[in-house]
């Protein structure tokens, strides 16, 4: 269970709580794993409109919503913008090489296809 966070804080699921299923889920969106690709690229935390998706505002936070439930994400205000980070550590310790194969694959694939 997702405890409640305090105000201006967004609820995130402990290391223990990610579940495999709901991260292939989350990867499985080619628009969710574009803004996944752009966090690694960054290497650093990055704002919402880091990624331009073609969708309105407020599917774009839902797909960003997706992400951090399912913990492939973290959130954190700084400030009035919700910055965004890949929870590497996190992910590579549950799954070891999941996030470097999916990366390596979808890079791999958009070249194939000449798509960002």
């Amino acid at each position: 269970m997702i405890p409640d966070p305090p105000p201006r804080q967004l609820a995130h699921p402990l290391r223990d709580e990610i579940r495999l299923e709901d991260v292939l889920h989350a990867l499985a969106d080619p628009l969710r794993l574009r803004v996944v690709r752009d966090l690694a690229l960054a290497g650093q935390e990055v704002s919402c409109s880091y990624t331009d998706l073609p969708v309105t505002k407020s599917t774009t936070t839902h797909h960003y919503r997706v992400l951090r439930e399912s913990g492939v994400i973290r959130q954190i205000y700084r400030g009035t913008a919700k910055m965004n980070g890949l929870r590497v550590d996190d992910l590579n310790a549950l799954f070891p090489g999941l996030l470097d194969g999916i990366l390596g694959a979808a890079t791999a694939q958009a070249a194939r296809l000449d798509d960002r």
